[in-house]
């Protein structure tokens, strides 16, 4: 848990310490459905014009705000006016 002083909010991740692998045996162990663009390189997911595909060898958030600098990657989570739309 953390708290986000410039957004005033509490963010709590209870999987921050799991890997991607830990994550991926739990959904098969427990049968947890998830999205099928994972199976189609899509490891971060969000609305259509802020995502694609990962190249093998890319970092995993490289799909994701990819025409963005670095900077300032973020697709309006925290904005009172979000700067893209939910098309997905």
């Amino acid at each position: 848990m953390s708290f986000d002083a410039a957004f005033d909010l509490v963010k709590v991740n209870p999987l921050a310490d799991w890997s991607e692998a830990e994550v991926w045996a739990y959904i098969h162990a427990k049968g947890v459905p998830y999205n099928a663009l994972h199976e189609r390189h899509y490891p971060s997911i969000g609305c259509a014009p802020c995502t694609r595909a990962v190249q093998p060898g890319e970092d995993i958030r490289a799909g994701r705000w990819w025409w963005e600098s670095p900077a300032t990657k973020e697709c309006g989570l925290h904005l009172k006016s979000a700067s893209c739309a939910s098309t997905a």
